[in-house]
């Protein structure tokens, strides 16, 4: 299809259909005819033939200068891709043995996070002879998500992996 990409339309000379439905320049209907027909009537008028519904029967072609609907339509993408939120994970790393305050500061960055739309990931670092007690690790993970209940959900339950212990909890709204 000589170098055009599957999802920009076919213009012109590109269309096969032997019968086409003909819109005009102002979404008037101009009705059935032949592409050759079509295309003289577009060229007549200084404009494109341009195939916007391939898959109708039979197919829908409209005669509009093409550059301007690219250009239209590049500007609509970059709209909704502006729209599209990115979902991030975000880590907070806390020990067995934390302290109320600390535990706390974690707990306000964590809010935060959830705030901005991310996950937030909570990890419990063991080190030395703490892994022998990892219920005090759990202890803690479960006290977070108490803390938390109001604004996030448990999206992956406390899990031991290695000598971290890890959960990972989402913003409900």
């Amino acid at each position: 299809m000589n170098g055009i990409s599957k999802d920009t339309p076919r213009i012109n000379e590109e269309i096969r259909a032997r019968e086409i439905r003909v819109v005009g320049p102002d979404n008037e209907q101009i009705g059935i005819m032949s592409a050759r027909e079509a295309l003289a009537l577009a060229e007549e008028k200084q404009l494109d033939l341009v195939e916007i519904a391939p898959n109708g029967k039979p197919p829908v072609c409209r005669i509009m200068n093409f550059g301007k609907y690219r250009y239209e339509q590049q500007k609509r993408e970059k709209e909704a891709k502006k729209k599209q939120k990115i979902v991030t994970l975000k880590e907070v790393k806390l020990r067995p043995h934390i302290e109320d305050h600390d535990f706390y500061v974690k707990m306000k960055n964590a809010t935060k996070f959830l705030g901005e739309g991310n996950k937030v990931k909570v990890t419990i670092m063991f080190r030395g002879r703490e892994l022998s007690h990892p219920e005090l690790g759990l202890n803690v993970l479960t006290r977070f998500a108490k803390e938390l209940e109001a604004s996030a959900t448990v999206e992956k339950a406390a899990k031991l992996e290695g000598r971290n212990m890890t959960m990972i909890l989402a913003s409900k709204g």
